[in-house]
């Protein structure tokens, strides 16, 4: 990483559970903290986060433990395998971030109780009991603050986040709330869940007007503003430097028969930030292969959903029903507004001008991944395999944007730098 081990040892030092692709991260690591390793079991995901956050010449790495292998985990396994280690750790971690997978919480689909999915916030208290982190981030999505009926309704409801508020709350001082994305410069709508706990041994409750989500709050025009961002961005002052008829198409370098985007000039603040002094041909720009028959039902989408107003609004039944769509998440993109939430199903959202769907690079810039983040793994999935796979498309919809994660990071260092000071004024 270019730092020296004294200057390393200073650094407060996170462990990332449930990373995904390790977009969480990446945010952290920017803002300053030092990764000591992350929790991931898919074998997809995993080599995307080792191929950009691990590997010897990554911008960003984590001080990976040479007593941890570098492998998909789940946290069961992990904890059956290196217990003694983990135990070894409490007291030394300043930071656990991210949460159970969202899925099972997921208002989108079939929302079930006893979903196994649901079962891993356990497994993540457990680990909390073990490392006993000075604070904990977690993100997930809205779903996970709503009421589970069970399938047969004799069960009582369950709250997963009212559940993790109070386990975490007897050792912790707990603060929670839901962010909308897209007033802190990400540009997607979506509202995520978040929960920062604190502590209570080795920091103090904190009044209204000192609590995380005050100064997440406050921190944020500073933050954009030293990006050339405010603090809401377009779908297309994201995207637009990556339209196929301004950047052009070439072959695909890792999918033989597919086109793929050129890469051209940034257009936007936007664009050059997440561009972020890379200089190469920008990855994960595979076009979708649609028959004319399909590219002709997208035109005639679009066009309709511009002249009638339902523009990042999913298609009625009447458009469904006239244009053969059986999903009823398709919606078109708003080339003014931000992106409504990037899903890891690639034909639920159509572009704003041009008669497709999104590549991985155009979800991956809705979410705030820089152009030099590229991905590992399959493209997409299907059939029985979606259960177990997490492939780009997927990696993409599941992570927590980094730019907002990098805001997280900053404002989360500092309790840690005023924790230090009050105890030596003690």
């Amino acid at each position: 990483m270019g730092t020296s081990v004294q200057k390393s040892r200073r650094q407060p030092v996170f462990i990332d559970a449930f990373a995904g692709c390790g977009g969480l991260s990446l945010g952290l690591l920017r803002s300053g903290w030092r990764g000591m390793f992350a929790i991931e079991k898919d074998a997809f995901a995993f080599d995307t986060l080792k191929s950009n956050l691990i590997d010897p010449g990554a911008r960003l790495r984590y001080d990976w433990p040479k007593w941890l292998e570098q492998q998909p985990w789940t946290i069961e396994s992990l904890m059956h395998a290196h217990g003694r280690r983990l135990s070894a750790l409490r007291g030394q971690v300043d930071l656990l971030a991210g949460g159970p997978p969202c899925q099972g919480f997921s208002s989108a689909g079939r929302r079930r109780q006893g979903d196994p999915r649901n079962e891993l916030v356990e497994r993540y208290l457990e680990f909390v009991e073990l490392v006993l982190p000075k604070m904990v981030l977690i993100e997930n999505v809205r779903g996970i603050t709503y009421d589970f009926v069970d399938d047969n309704d004799r069960a009582p409801p369950r709250n997963f986040a009212a559940e993790l508020i109070a386990r975490l709350g007897r050792r912790y001082h707990v603060y929670k709330d839901t962010v909308r994305c897209s007033e802190y410069g990400v540009p997607q709508q979506r509202p995520r869940f978040f929960l920062i706990g604190m502590l209570k041994t080795e920091m103090r409750e904190l009044p209204s007007r000192d609590a995380p989500f005050a100064r997440l709050r406050s921190a944020k025009v500073r933050f954009l503003s030293e990006r050339g961002l405010r603090a809401t961005v377009s779908s297309k002052q994201a995207i637009s430097d990556l339209e196929r008829t301004h950047a052009g198409v070439g072959p695909c370098p890792d999918s033989e028969g597919y086109d793929a985007l050129l890469t051209v000039r940034p257009r936007t603040a936007y664009q050059r930030l997440m561009r972020d002094g890379f200089a190469g041909a920008v990855a994960d720009t595979r076009l979708a292969k649609h028959r004319p028959h399909i590219v002709e039902r997208f035109a005639n989408i679009i066009a309709e959903c511009k002249e009638v107003g339902r523009l990042s609004v999913q298609l009625n039944r009447e458009m469904r029903d006239r244009y053969g769509i059986k999903k009823m998440a398709t919606r078109v993109l708003d080339a003014d507004k931000a992106a409504p939430t990037i899903t890891s199903m690639p034909d639920d959202l159509l572009h704003y001008s041009e008669p497709r769907t999104l590549t991985v690079r155009e979800n991956a810039r809705l979410q705030t991944f820089p152009d030099w983040f590229s991905f590992r793994g399959k493209y997409t999935t299907g059939g029985e395999r979606r259960a177990r796979e997490v492939p780009r498309f997927t990696q993409v919809a599941n992570a927590v944007p980094p730019l907002i994660a990098e805001m997280w990071g900053e404002v989360l260092l500092k309790y840690l730098t005023t924790a230090s000071s009050d105890r030596l004024a003690a």
